[in-house]
């Protein structure tokens, strides 16, 4: 695929968990760039709030598989197409892995992983040559987080459909584009599905905290570049090169980081 770059200006745009964070930031900086977007997320009011009159607002529950496919035909018969998909709403569970009961994990890769696959291959045939999906991850899925490993577990997943996608997509000229953020500030631990989160892991990681807005303008840029991966912030990609290059000195490091985690709940 020629390296272009993407114009946005009445481009039709399918975003999920748009409604705060980073979805509700991205819809922002599209709506300034001209981009129509259609918005996907639990909260109608929110929703509302957010859009402007040649924006669509479709309230769903993307862990439910009938609102996944409103959410695509919502968007094709206002629209007629689809030029970028951005599969950005997930949810977290954090506990031990042993112990968590299955049914908040099920949500979960509903949610982070089996949405994004579904609404691909639901838009895919709507999406006329040039488009893109982007599918925003988590730091999550290139280094394993043990204090929610399960949350990891969904980002692999979403990783791998990421890779496979951009190799599948490139005959139809259709660029997939994956987004791992590390620490952005945002309400993402107050809607988990099962756990608490933990508190800040470490001075280090506040310090390297970003806004939303921040972390939107910074994936509107590798969007319009046709970029392959973005990790937000960029010194984030340290924790990257060090779970490839040296494992056995990050696995004792995250294990001393679990030790001061389960010591602060004892």
């Amino acid at each position: 695929m020629p390296r272009q770059t993407l114009e946005l200006q009445n481009k039709v745009v399918l975003l999920t968990g748009a409604s705060e964070g980073i979805g509700a930031a991205l819809a922002r900086v599209l709506q300034f760039r001209g981009a129509r977007v259609a918005l996907v997320a639990r909260s109608e009011k929110k929703l509302k709030e957010l859009a402007r009159q040649e924006d669509l607002v479709v309230v769903a529950d993307l862990s439910v598989q009938a609102d996944r496919m409103k959410a695509v035909a919502d968007t094709i018969s206002c629209f007629g197409r689809i030029d970028v998909l951005i599969n950005n709403a997930g949810v977290g569970v954090y506990d031990k892995t042993i112990a968590v009961p299955l049914q908040p994990v099920r949500k979960m890769f509903e949610v982070n992983f089996f949405a994004p696959l579904e609404l691909c291959q639901l838009a895919v045939p709507y999406m006329p040559r040039g488009s893109m999906i982007v599918n925003v991850s988590s730091i999550g899925g290139k280094v394993i987080l043990p204090w929610a490993t399960l949350y990891s577990a969904t980002k692999y997943a979403l990783n791998a459909l990421t890779e496979g996608l951009r190799v599948e997509l490139h005959p139809r000229c259709i660029h997939v584009l994956g987004v791992y953020p590390g620490h952005v500030r945002t309400g993402f631990q107050q809607h988990i599905v099962h756990g608490r989160a933990v508190e800040d892991l470490s001075p280090f990681r506040n310090r390297l905290a970003i806004s939303a807005e921040e972390c939107a303008r910074l994936i509107l840029r590798a969007m319009e570049r046709r970029a392959r991966t973005l990790v937000v912030p960029r010194l984030y990609w340290f924790a990257v090169w060090c779970a490839h290059l040296f494992p056995g000195a990050l696995e004792a490091r995250l294990r001393r980081m679990m030790q001061g985690i389960d010591n602060s709940e004892s």
